[in-house]
Formats: structure tokens, C-alpha cells, sequence
């Protein structure tokens, strides 16, 4: 169950994860035992799945983001497409989707030239893909991974 203090210790967190338990105990009214106690209960119960650092993609050369949209092949084994795609390194996300039942993936990479060599030695030589659609990302305004906490 989470609580209202629960809930202001996630919204803190996915504000800045690295900040010192003494901190977020100071802004929720808790001693910093029961603050370590309460995230390390929602670490067990899955609802904390992790931390992760973001990194500057520019300062990696990964400034171009692309969605690719993947129509498989009528008789692909999904999970295993599913697999193959996750595999290869640039792709961010893969989702499997309803409407045209396919994927779309969330890539990036350093240029439009890499994306291409992304799409025709990496994508387009698995079996099970039909064809891909892709929409280069011109600019971007908000991308995140936080989720509203009510």
C-alpha cells in the first residue's frame, strides 16, 4: 500500500534520485530510518524497479532520435522478433503494438547515415521483417521517463 508519505518519498526521488536520505526525510517529516525503511520496502514490492544515471546523448555522439515503425512478416514468432530487436545497440525502446499489430521503436544514433546502416544491416535483415517505416525527430521538447504520481 502506499501511503501519502510514500507517495512524497516517489515523487522526491523521481525529482532526484541520488539525493541524500537526510534530505528526503527532512522534506517528508520522517527520521532517515524510517525513510531507508520505506524505499527499501517499495524496492521489495517492485514498485521501485531501479535508478539509472541519464546521460548528455550529445556528449556520446547520439543527437539523432528516430521512431521506426517494424511490419512483421505474417508468420513471425512475435516474442522472438520482440527479442531480436531489443538486441541491437541504439534502440532504446521496443514496443509491440495494436492497429497494424507491429512494433515501434524509439532509436538513437549519431547521424542519419548511422541510422541508415542501422536500418539495412541491423532491421531489415532479420527474417521476420516485412518492411519499416521510419520518422527522424527534428527536435525534441520533452522526453522523460518519469510518471505522474497522483
Amino acid at each position: 500500500m502506499i501511503d501519502k508519505k510514500n507517495m512524497k518519498i516517489l515523487k522526491i526521488l523521481q525529482e532526484k534520485a541520488r539525493i541524500p536520505n537526510a534530505e528526503v526525510s527532512r522534506q517528508v517529516g520522517l527520521a532517515p530510518s524510517a525513510v531507508l525503511e520505506r524505499i527499501r520496502k517499495m524496492e521489495n514490492q517492485g514498485i521501485i524497479d531501479g535508478y539509472e544515471v541519464r546521460l548528455n546523448p550529445e556528449r556520446f555522439s547520439r543527437k539523432q532520435v528516430a521512431f521506426i515503425e517494424i511490419m512483421p512478416q505474417p508468420d513471425a514468432h512475435i516474442p522472438d522478433l520482440g527479442e531480436k530487436l531489443a538486441a541491437i545497440a541504439d534502440i532504446l525502446e521496443v514496443h509491440y503494438t495494436a492497429g497494424n499489430d507491429g512494433f515501434l521503436l524509439k532509436v538513437r544514433t549519431t547521424d542519419t547515415e548511422t541510422l541508415g546502416e542501422m536500418l539495412q544491416k541491423k532491421i531489415t535483415t532479420i527474417d521476420e521483417v516485412l518492411s519499416t517505416r521510419t520518422i527522424t525527430v527534428l527536435s525534441t521538447i520533452k522526453e522523460t521517463s518519469r510518471i505522474t504520481i497522483d
